[in-house]
């Protein structure tokens, strides 16, 4: 597994404040619970150790279908200049790292995309989703993207 993805140094405004944290909370009750769409999008409630605090963080993230009901989240942070601090916390703890879908908590197992599967699973994602085609364009890095496959236990 190799999380390699370096920040950039050009980028939009990354999503933060008061207001996304409280979307956030919702977001993850909401997912806990029955689930639905967001904006559009299907999320998944993304749990993560913190790189630096080693503390438990949840964090909402839209999901896209992969191959053998595996899926992917993409690290885009809106086309900002950094990668999100969530990307740090699954680089840092790979082998912790839970999903929610749909009320349903499970461990999984997170891989960074590279090369040819990236660029496949980038066409399904902007395919899925045109507004995720824009945020590349807002930045010089490469967005991650994530592969997440359930573990057993």
């Amino acid at each position: 597994m190799s999380f390699d993805a370096t920040n950039g140094t050009r980028g939009a405004r990354q999503p933060g404040g008061a207001f996304m944290s409280w979307f956030n909370r919702r977001m993850a009750k909401k997912i806990r619970g029955k689930g639905g769409k967001a904006m559009g999008l299907d999320p998944l409630l993304l749990i993560t150790i913190g790189a630096k605090s080693g503390q438990t963080r949840e964090t909402p993230v839209a999901r896209f279908a992969g191959p053998d009901g595996s899926w992917f989240v993409v690290a885009s942070a809106n086309g900002a200049a950094n990668n999100p601090a969530w990307y740090h916390n699954i680089a840092a703890h790979p082998d912790q790292v839970r999903i929610v879908v749909d009320g349903v908590e499970s461990a999984v197992t997170a891989e960074q995309l590279h090369g040819q599967d990236r660029s496949q699973a980038w066409q399904q994602i902007c395919s899925a989703q045109p507004r995720f085609a824009k945020y590349e364009t807002k930045t010089d890095r490469v967005i991650p993207i994530i592969k997440l496959t359930a573990r057993s236990s």
